[in-house]
C-alpha cells in the first residue's frame, strides 16, 4: 500500500508564552500544500525501513515511520513490513514533512489492517510523536494552539491564489529557533487577522521566528525581500524552518533568485 504525505505552511506563528513541560504555547495557521513524499509499505519477513530521494538526516533506528509501527504494535498484532520513504519535502524547512510521514503511516498501518482506528484515536498516536503531527489526520485548515497539538477548523482557501515556496541552501534546526524566540503575547488574536484577505496579512500576520532567524541567516531574509519585490501580496517563513513562501495573485516565474534555491511553484 502506497501513500503520499503532503507538507504544510504556517500562516502567522504567534509564541504566546513558555509551558512547564519545556514548550511553548503557540497559535498558528497549518495549511497544507501541494509538495509531497511517497510513503509505502508492504509485509515482509521482518521490519525494515530505507529512504530514496532527498536525504534524511540522523540514525534510521530513529525515523518517525518506525516509531509509528512500534508504537501501535504495542496495541495491534501488526505483522513485520518493509518501509520506504521516497523524501522529496525538504528537511528542516518547517513544513512538517517528517510530521507529515508519520501521521500518513498511521492512516496506511489503519487502512491496510482494518484497525478500526477513528481520526481522534489516530491523533492521539500522533500527538506522542510531534507537536504538529496531529493535524496531518484530518489535514485540513486549521488553527493550531496550545503546543500546536490542539485544533479548530478554520473556513480558509487559498485555492485562487498563486503559491510559491522557497528553499534556500541552508537549515533551520527547530532547537535553534527556539533559542531566539522571545514570547509576544497576544496583541490581537490570529483567527481575526487571518479573516481578513491575504492582501492586508503584510501588516498584521506576523511569525515571531523571523526575527532571530532572519539575525542567524540573512539568506533567508533576502529570500522574503525577493518575493514582495517580484508582488507577493504576503511572504513569510514558513514554522521555524527555513523555507519562504509567496501568495500572488497570478502565475509568476521568479528569475530574481540565487540559482541555488529550490523553487516550487503552485504548491
Amino acid at each position: 500500500m502506497i501513500t503520499f504525505p503532503n507538507a504544510k505552511i504556517n500562516i502567522g506563528l504567534n509564541i504566546v508564552g513558555r509551558r512547564g513541560d519545556g514548550y511553548h504555547n503557540l497559535e498558528t495557521i497549518f495549511y497544507p500544500v501541494n509538495i509531497k513524499d511517497a510513503l509505502e509499505a508492504v509485509e515482509s519477513e521482518k521490519l525494515s525501513f530505507n529512504s530514496s530521494g532527498l536525504e534524511i538526516p540522523g540514525d534510521v533506528t530513529g525515523n518517525l515511520c518506525l516509531q509509528v509501527y512500534e508504537r501501535i504494535k504495542k496495541d495491534f498484532n501488526l505483522p513485520p513490513v518493509s518501509i520506504h520513504l521516497h523524501k522529496k519535502i525538504p528537511v528542516g524547512a518547517g513544513l512538517g514533512g517528517g510530521s507529515a510521514d508519520a501521521a500518513f503511516f498511521i492512516k496506511l498501518l489503519n487502512d491496510k489492517f482494518d484497525l478500526s482506528l477513528d481520526d481522534i484515536s489516530m491523533q492521539n498516536y500522533a500527538r506522542e510523536l510531534g507537536a504538529d503531527c496531529a493535524f496531518f489526520i484530518k489535514n485540513k485548515p486549521a488553527f493550531a494552539y496550545g503546543k500546536g497539538d490542539e485544533f479548530d477548523e478554520i473556513s480558509l482557501d487559498l485555492s485562487s491564489y498563486f503559491l510559491v515556496l522557497v528553499m534556500p541552501p541552508v537549515q533551520v534546526s527547530t532547537s535553534e529557533a527556539y533559542r531566539g524566540v522571545r514570547p509576544s503575547g497576544l496583541p490581537v488574536p490570529l483567527k481575526e487577522r487571518v479573516s481578513q484577505s491575504p492582501e492586508e496579512w503584510k501588516y498584521s500576520v506576523k511569525n515571531d521566528f523571523e526575527e532571530s532567524v532572519f539575525k542567524n541567516h540573512p539568506l533567508i531574509r533576502g529570500v522574503k525581500a525577493s518575493l514582495y519585490e517580484a508582488g507577493a501580496l504576503y511572504a513569510s517563513m514558513s514554522g521555524s524552518g527555513s523555507s519562504v513562501y509567496g501568495i500572488f495573485k497570478e502565475a509568476i516565474c521568479l528569475e530574481n533568485l540565487r540559482s541555488d534555491n529550490k523553487v516550487f511553484y503552485d504548491i
